[in-house]
Order: structure tokens, then sequence, then C-alpha cells
């Protein structure tokens, strides 16, 4: 019975975290069922831990195990991974109870809080990554520089080459860059038959 305060406040933490900020931005079902999963499995598994002399080490060992299988099991992206650690997190928080109820509290809504803010729409809402296919072999980054320039009307960031094809004469490169204000960058991509985009 003395967990059952911080159990009632981890599914609200996991149900603001899923429901609320996860779900309505990114719309992946099948992500909402993993992170409910995984959450509520590691908390009554902390909770059971937390009754034995060596429940702090055995908790942060099912969090990297558990961690390695899911991440080995489907592709995430850096977004659902980091939503994925935080459910993991508010779980072994919750399940163990080594710290008072009101830290455990701040420690969850702490959790929350940090992705309701990193992830909120409005934040690096202009950042942009692409992969392009460009159809020539650019093997000097300068030149490949500006034809990226040229095809996307903005200064590239980064440029991560993919694939260097001298044979087809074609170049995939991951491209980072910040768009400007009014969406140039699609307009202008869409004017250019000469390159894919993705």
């Amino acid at each position: 019975m003395q967990h059952l305060p911080l159990v009632l406040a981890d599914l609200v933490a996991i149900s603001v975290l899923v429901l609320a900020l996860y779900y309505p931005r990114h719309r992946r079902k099948d992500l909402v069922v993993a992170f409910f999963g995984v959450n509520v499995g590691v908390m009554a598994v902390a909770v059971v831990l937390s009754g034995t002399t060596v429940g702090a080490g055995l908790g942060l060992g099912l969090f990297g195990v558990l961690s390695i299988i899911r991440l080995r099991s489907t592709e995430l992206s850096q977004r659902e991974v980091a939503y994925y650690f935080v459910a993991l997190a508010l779980g072994l928080v919750s399940g163990l109870g080594a710290t008072s109820l009101p830290v455990a509290i701040t420690l969850l809504a702490g959790l929350v809080a940090v992705l309701a803010v990193v992830d909120a729409p409005g934040v690096l809402a202009r950042d942009r990554e692409r992969l392009v296919v460009l159809d020539a072999a650019y093997a000097d980054d300068a030149a490949l520089g500006d034809a990226v320039e040229r095809l996307l009307g903005v200064r590239p960031h980064t440029l991560d080459v993919v694939r260097l094809d001298l044979v087809n004469d074609s170049t995939t490169v991951m491209v980072r860059f910040r768009e400007p204000r009014g969406g140039r960058v699609a307009a202008v991509a869409a004017a250019r038959p000469d390159a894919v985009t993705a």
C-alpha cells in the first residue's frame, strides 16, 4: 500500500506523456501501446525489486536490458527513443520508491515537462532534415554544398553523403538546414525536376 501514491502518480505521468504529448504530435498508435506497456511493466517489476537489498542495481540492469531489446526490435526515430527512455524512467522512479513522495512526484513532473518543452511544435520548427538525390556525382564537398544550396535555396548546416554513385552519376546526401520563413524550400524543390527529395 505504501507504493500506491507513486503508482497513481506514475499512471498520471505516463498518461500525460503519451496521450497528451506524444500521440497528438506524432500519431503512432503502436508506440502508444509500447510506451504504456514498458512503463507499467517496469514499474511493476521495480515495485517488487524495491523490497530487496539489490533492488536499485537490478532496476538499472532491467532498464539496460529492456532498452537493448526494444531498440533492436524496430525502427525508432531519435525523438521516439527519448519518449521511450522517459517512459522507462517514469516506471523506475515510481516503482523503486527510493525517494520521498514529493521528490518522486517532482521528478515525474520534471521528466514529462522536459519533453513537453523540447518536443513542442514551435521549438526548432524550421529545422529540417531531408534525404536528397542529385543527378550528378559530387566528390567535392564545396561543389556538393553549392549544388544543394541551388536546389533548396538555403545554405545547409550539414551534409552527410549517404551514397556517391560514379557509374550512374548521382549523389545521395542527408541535408540538415533551417527553412526560411514562408517555406521557400518546398517551392524551390518542387520547381526543380533534376532532384528527388524525401
